[in-house]
């Protein structure tokens, strides 16, 4: 895996080292996460990402097409399943088990994903909170300097911390209101 310096140097053209540094850390994160997946995840994985492939349908297409055309008579070769009960049984199984497997990997994904919301709020909630404090400081010093517009009331109302909790609740109780109203 590339270093920070070497990332940086990839891209000369101003992303600096902050976007290197957190580049750099996503993707050990990445392979760290990867290196926790149990056998059965990784199985289930592979299984999952080889069964999104065009290769996987055009397997089918041919088996079942073969099989299809074996036992309809097409071929010299002998029927072997002439109501094709046993074709339906095979895909039936296998389609359970297909399911099985995505859900499996979507479960897990689903669980990253969570995480990264996580952290996508956490990083919101403190780019607020700096934001309110940065916003705060510009308008007192607007203020002593006594630069126009540094007492619209708006300024102030955006200066007030936002708690994510009573923002959530205004949430759910405007979805409520409009649930009852449907």
């Amino acid at each position: 895996m590339a270093d920070e310096r070497s990332i940086a140097s990839e891209n000369p053209h101003g992303t600096g080292e902050v976007l290197a540094r957190n580049i750099h850390a996503l993707l050990l994160r990445r392979e760290r996460e990867e290196l926790t997946k149990t056998r059965e995840e990784r199985i289930a994985d592979s299984i999952t990402r080889f069964t999104g492939t065009m290769r996987f349908v055009y397997i089918h297409v041919a088996l079942f097409g073969a099989w299809i055309a074996i036992n309809l008579g097409w071929t010299p070769l002998p029927v072997f399943d002439k109501s094709l009960v046993l074709l339906a049984m095979i895909a039936s199984v296998e389609a359970i088990f297909l399911s099985t497997f995505v859900l499996i990997s979507q479960n897990r994904m689903a669980a990253l994903a969570d995480k990264r919301a996580d952290l996508d709020l956490q990083i919101s909630l403190l780019a607020e909170h700096e934001v309110t404090r940065l916003l705060g400081l510009v308008t007192e010093m607007a203020k002593r300097m006594g630069i126009e517009g540094s007492h619209d009331p708006e300024l102030s109302e955006l200066a007030k911390h936002v708690a994510p909790e009573k923002v959530l609740d205004k949430m759910e109780q405007a979805e409520r209101q409009i649930r009852e109203r449907s």
